[in-house]
């Protein structure tokens, strides 16, 4: 495929022995033998053994059997459904409000921020090709925040209702029990029962969920009839949920391929599974990570050349903390945005504590015209000499020179190259973070499923609440 990413730990390599990666390689193999057996006891559907649980290995094959399942049924798949919702939500509203946290937004906002219009808000609907404002909430407590969105959707509007006065909400929960979403879903529930009706035809095409099989949204959606609910999958954890409704369901709202984004993470698993270390991006940028962990390298960068990869950092922060910061463990993940941040945390990464390992996330073809340079008569910032350059051209050379610096002092360095953005290659680079995590967790006897650290500052919170 012409899109598909390349994984370069050249630089790395060097400062690491020979054997040192021959070492790992075969804990490598191991590592992805363990998914196998994972997987093939998780389709099994038998017992879960204790020391085990949770299992959430159930996202490694949905991408395919979701991609075999629209051949086989085509709309009456959950992917056809899932289209067929979307469809019906673009064409009858002009903003849609996700709601959601952690894992029940972080896939969306990234698939947002790098494949829509940086101001895909701030267009036209013909500018849009139709697709609705996308707003996300649900993902703090800042009454602020949840205020001024509620204020900005209309509040009344005279029947008939055109597209530009409709709003919908998409709330997405497993259990339907987080607090942040919760909360707001109740606020924008009433402000959409007060401006449709309560109970009424408009209302339950405004409101959509995604939900578990059981559950308090679930129950809520089944009481109030809303028109569109998929589900959660069991066996799929929230930080691993980017590739089921959670993710594809606005995506498809947004207008994206959510079939290619299917296909590049399918294709992804097949080359773990497949592929030699040296040619497996999850398997090498596994080994790299965990030979510099065990040297003192515990803080990974996740440094993306551009703006509209920071959210798809902000998702791999999350995954990879929750999956593997436990027992006392774990690398911890910072995103950091270049150049932007190369004047801040620069210095940081050029002379400060040699506890970093640096992922350059490259994109090589931009989705825009490139910006050129302009000339001026009086040239008192001394541009005009790169008057036949484009901001890419500076990009590019600002990339090159600041890995040169960080060679220069034996700073590590990977590439994570992708041709362009697209919904394949994002489906590639979440699907081999995902797995990549996954395997990490069993290389250092960590279950990466579950997040019981997570429970206890939400039972000190309802004890506070109620008290």
């Amino acid at each position: 495929m012409p899109d598909t990413l390349r994984y370069d730990p050249s630089a790395a390599h060097k400062y690491l022995s020979p054997v040192a990666w021959d070492s790992v390689c075969p804990l490598l193999e191991n590592a992805r033998q363990a998914v196998r057996d994972e997987v093939q006891l998780y389709n099994s559907k038998a017992s879960i053994p204790a020391h085990m649980q949770p299992l959430d290995s159930g996202f490694i094959e949905w991408p395919q059997r979701l991609l075999d399942e629209l051949k086989a049924k085509g709309d009456a798949s959950q992917l056809g459904q899932i289209q067929i919702a979307a469809k019906r939500l673009r064409e009858n509203f002009d903003r849609v409000v996700l709601l959601g946290i952690g894992g029940s937004y972080m896939g969306a906002k990234a698939l947002f921020d790098a494949l829509c219009h940086p101001f895909h808000n701030e267009l036209s609907r013909d500018a849009r090709r139709g697709v609705p404002r996308i707003y996300f909430e649900g993902n703090n407590l800042d009454s602020d925040a949840l205020r001024a969105l509620v204020e900005m959707l209309p509040q009344s509007a005279s029947a008939p209702k055109t597209v530009n006065d409709r709003w919908a909400t998409v709330v997405i929960s497993k259990s339907g029990g987080t607090l942040e979403t919760a909360i707001a879903f109740r606020v924008f529930r009433k402000a959409a029962e007060d401006y449709f009706g309560a109970g009424s035809a408009d209302l339950k095409q405004a409101i959509a969920s995604i939900t578990g099989e059981t559950g308090k949204l679930r129950n809520v959606t089944n009481e109030q009839g809303y028109q569109s609910v998929f589900p959660i999958p069991d066996g799929i954890g929230g930080r691993f949920s980017i590739l089921t409704a959670v993710g594809l369901l606005p995506a498809a709202i947004m207008g994206l391929d959510i079939v290619q984004l299917l296909q590049g993470a399918a294709d992804m698993t097949q080359s773990f599974f497949t592929a030699p270390t040296g040619q497996n991006p999850v398997l090498d940028y596994t080994g790299i990570g965990h030979l510099y962990e065990m040297t003192g390298q515990h803080i990974r960068l996740l440094s993306t050349w551009g703006k509209k990869l920071e959210s798809v950092g902000f998702w791999y922060d999350q995954l990879l903390s929750e999956s593997i910061g436990k027992d006392g463990r774990g690398a911890t993940p910072i995103t950091v945005v270049n150049t932007r941040d190369l004047h801040s945390r620069g210095q940081q990464h050029q002379e400060g504590c040699r506890d970093k390992l640096i992922t350059n996330v490259i994109v090589e073809q931009h989705a825009l015209p490139a910006v050129g340079i302009p000339a001026f008569a009086t040239d008192h910032d001394d541009l005009n000499q790169y008057q036949k350059k484009t901001v890419s051209n500076v990009l590019s050379a600002a990339i090159q020179g600041t890995n040169e610096a960080y060679a220069a002092d034996r700073r590590p360095t990977t590439d994570l190259v992708l041709p362009k953005l697209s919904e394949y290659s994002l489906g590639q680079v979440f699907q081999m973070l995902m797995l990549a995590t996954v395997v990490e967790g069993r290389l250092l006897g960590i279950n990466p499923y579950g997040q019981p650290g997570v429970e206890a500052y939400k039972k000190a919170t309802m004890r506070l609440l109620k008290g």
